[in-house]
């Protein structure tokens, strides 16, 4: 069966296919979200009455319901997508029902037999009817090859959109087709590399497309679009992504930057016509900032008033803004930031990741990458008290412990104060994040321990 595609696919190679527009000029904007806006100029030739033109090239993926056609002196009748496109199997596919000529070639002699075949089926193989005996396409190795009368008019060599219009006038029309397609798509990147000597952190933000519309948009004038315009199947944006579990965004920036905007998108124009091949993946630089200011810290939230069985990593935590004083500078569209330190050889070595939204300039970002070897954290309740029917006491203590060479500042978050909660006794003075949580910094010294204690009252 191999050799018998291939042979089919070499014949295929050899078919006339109609030629592009020579002078064509594309437009793509690109959203978040595997979503795409394709504005493809090209010029037309135009006949007096009804006729059919055919786009070449257009997305394997396009919804046709999305197409816009504009040109001068023209009226539009009807469209059709043929997406079906011309490959050995779907043409041995098209040929069920119907007759074709099998060549056999004799490996020692060199020559051709020739039979004419009905073709019954092609589920999983090909079936054959020669003369009165049914024999099964086998891939042995040995050379056939299929002959087929034509190219069945559904099929395509390449996706194809035609358009019945009716010309008032001939001649050369200057037309623009628009449509949207899924297939493209693009993210952020970003690469921060730490500094652990002076705090401060260098990041570098890539533009990260792909193209999986089947199609290549050569000399494209590419524009990336940072937002998720809403889908009229369940009113969210095209592809829905939960919120992470550890918030990034730890206070919301009020900046405005010289960034152009589209309505409540900001917009990243690549600074050259580029070309976007199928099944291509492309990286473009947006952003280039160095020495930016940043804290280490640690991080751990103990999820509600209860013992944790052991010890638990507290969280290496990174904060840094994106300012423009003292920061980015820029609005940073979602995607993954990778952070990386040097080691003593001065190589940067990978630390960790995490997933950051749409980040207004001005906004301080708080990112963990990973857990603490050395510095840990055990919550533990000494006493819980049913004071009434309704009000508990419960006498928590968090034991915490630091086995590097230096001191360090825990966030110690106590989750879960949930109904009319509040706290009765403390070691240390804390700040109430919310109804709901209360937070503490507390200083562990080098290969130390330090124990904070508190009373917490709750009415349910």
């Amino acid at each position: 069966m191999r050799a018998l595609l291939l042979c089919i696919g070499w014949a295929i190679s050899m078919l006339a296919v109609p030629a592009a527009a020579a002078d064509r000029a594309l437009s793509v904007t690109i959203y978040n979200d595997d979503l795409a806006l394709i504005q493809d100029l090209r010029d037309i030739e135009v006949k007096d009455g009804r006729q059919r033109i055919e786009f070449q090239d257009v997305s394997a993926e396009i919804r046709p319901e999305t197409v816009s056609l504009t040109a001068a002196d023209i009226s539009i009748v009807e469209q059709n997508f043929d997406f079906d496109l011309l490959t050995p199997a779907k043409l041995m596919e098209k040929a069920v029902g119907k007759e074709v000529t099998i060549v056999r070639v004799n490996p020692s002699t060199g020559a051709e037999t020739k039979e004419l075949a009905q073709v019954l089926a092609t589920n999983g193989g090909v079936v054959l009817k020669i003369g009165q005996r049914i024999e099964v396409l086998r891939d042995d190795g040995l050379p056939v090859r299929v002959i087929f009368d034509k190219v069945p008019d559904n099929l395509r060599a390449r996706p194809t959109l035609s358009v019945t219009v009716v010309g008032a006038h001939s001649g050369t029309r200057r037309a623009t087709l628009s449509y949207l397609t899924p297939g493209l798509g693009w993210r952020a990147d970003y690469v921060a590399l730490y500094n652990e000597s002076n705090s401060k952190l260098d990041v570098q933000g890539w533009v990260t497309l792909t193209n999986s519309s089947g199609t290549t948009y050569d000399n494209a004038q590419t524009l990336l679009v940072a937002g998720s315009p809403a889908s009229a199947d369940g009113a969210r944006p095209v592809a829905y992504r939960p919120q992470p579990r550890r918030g990034t965004l730890q206070e919301a920036g009020t900046e405005s930057g010289s960034r152009e905007r589209l309505g409540d998108f900001y917009l990243y124009p690549l600074a050259e016509r580029t070309t976007i091949a199928n099944l291509q993946t492309k990286q473009v630089s947006f952003l280039d900032v160095q020495g930016v200011p940043a804290e280490h810290g640690y991080e751990y939230r103990n999820h509600w008033l209860g013992s944790a069985e052991m010890p638990i990593s507290a969280k290496s935590v990174y904060s840094f803004s994106t300012s423009a004083h003292a920061g980015l500078g820029d609005q940073l569209p979602a995607g993954i930031l990778r952070f990386y330190m040097r080691d003593k050889r001065g190589d940067p070595q990978f630390i960790g990741e995490s997933r950051i939204d749409h980040t207004p300039m001005g906004s301080t970002l708080s990112l963990a990458t990973g857990d603490a070897f050395d510095v840990k954290v055990h919550a533990i309740v000494d006493k819980r008290t049913h004071l009434s029917v309704f009000d508990w006491q419960t006498e928590m203590r968090y034991e915490l412990s630091n086995a590097l060479p230096r001191a360090v500042v825990v966030k110690l978050i106590q989750d879960g104060l949930w109904g009319d909660s509040s706290i009765k006794s403390e070691s240390q003075k804390s700040t109430r994040r919310s109804a709901d949580a209360a937070e503490w910094a507390v200083t562990v010294p080098a290969n130390g321990k330090t124990t904070l204690t508190a009373s917490f009252e709750t009415k349910y």
